[in-house]
């Protein structure tokens, strides 16, 4: 497995976990009485928050993160995969396509490869999209 700090400059992964540690996350995952609610999956969904921008974050069961498409869902996925290692697949998905992504998504793998590896977004381009939450 890959390590992303063999792929992200050294100063450019610093300003990203810096970031991170600036995210405020807001769960969706429990009910106004408190009960537990699983998304469609029975993962855990979240609302990420940084620099007035938002982005819905599912951690799925089988590890498996799909994000909302944008700079700060860009951002989550680039910090997990410092966490665990670079995904085996990154796929996107069209608006609508994922329950409760209207505006499109990004999925993230790591248990198993894609059987379309073209079909997502390359790590640079979710460097690129992530340096926007940045501002």
């Amino acid at each position: 497995m890959t390590d992303l700090a063999d792929s992200v400059d050294a100063g450019l992964l610093d300003r990203f976990r810096a970031a991170g540690g600036r995210i405020a996350w807001r769960d969706l995952s429990t009910t106004k009485k408190g009960k537990r609610r699983g998304d469609s999956t029975g993962g855990v969904t979240r609302i990420a928050h940084l620099n007035d921008e938002e982005a819905r974050v599912e951690e799925r069961p089988d590890g498996t993160r799909v994000v909302e498409s944008g700079p700060v869902g860009a951002l989550v996925l680039l910090l997990e995969a410092d966490r665990r290692g670079l995904p085996t697949a990154v796929l996107s998905r069209s608006a609508g396509e994922v329950q409760g992504f209207d505006h499109g998504a990004i999925e993230a793998r790591w248990d198993r490869p894609s059987l379309t590896p073209a079909a997502g977004p390359t790590l640079s381009d979710l460097v690129g999209l992530a340096r926007y939450a940045l501002a």
